[in-house]
């Protein structure tokens, strides 16, 4: 029975300054790089084969901490771009909460957390699950169809894109979903990639 670890990268500098980050390849905060360890704590006993990251450093560096604090650190990592988190255009670098204020709570709502809408010159969900989806059917779905246990630590949109898919998530359904920082999702998984269990391991849990 394969399972599909998701982990969303650590606090990064930019999420603890509230600022739209996308593309922009900031590092971890040092609250983003306790959450990683905690979750690398939290995954010890659970068996992983391969490994996929994005190409941004702060789900890189996430990955090398998990696997460091897990005692997994020689395991074979693939990185790639299709991983990235969603690139929010015009917005990146600006903060949220002003972004709010200039255009409403509403239109605020609609471009962090709708299904087709994009910001200025950016990509909606829909835009990132159409880069996410066939790497994933390529390079991820072949190895869980063999049993693999493979760990995804990746970003808030790119593991919606994927938790869509894989819990047959509506976009109305996927537009109340949020990924915490840090913290991992495990699914146990049929022969056909069906969800039988999901489990949200708990950080309070590690002392």
């Amino acid at each position: 029975m394969p399972q599909l670890i998701l982990v969303r990268h650590g606090e990064s500098l930019w999420n603890l300054e509230n600022r739209f980050t996308g593309w922009v390849d900031v590092e971890l905060s040092p609250k983003g790089e306790e959450e990683a360890r905690v979750a690398g704590l939290l995954l010890k006993p659970y068996p992983i084969d391969y490994v996929f990251t994005s190409a941004l450093k702060r789900a890189q560096h996430t990955t090398d901490i998990i696997l460091e604090q897990s005692g997994k650190k020689d395991l074979p990592v693939a990185k790639n771009e299709a991983l990235n988190e969603r690139h929010y255009g015009d917005l990146q670098g600006l903060n949220k909460a002003d972004i709010g204020r200039e255009f409403g709570q509403e239109q605020l709502k609609i471009w962090r957390r709708s299904y087709d809408v994009p910001p200025p010159n950016g990509e909606s969900l829909k835009d990132t699950q159409e880069r996410v989806m066939p790497y994933f059917l390529e390079h991820i779905e072949p190895l869980l169809k063999k049993g693999k246990n493979v760990l995804v630590s990746a970003h808030g949109n790119s593991l919606r894109a994927l938790v869509m898919h894989i819990e047959k998530m509506t976009p109305a359904q996927i537009l109340e979903t949020n990924i915490p920082t840090g913290i991992p999702y495990v699914y146990d998984l049929d022969e056909n990639l069906g969800v039988i269990n999901k489990t949200i391991l708990d950080p309070k849990s590690v002392q």
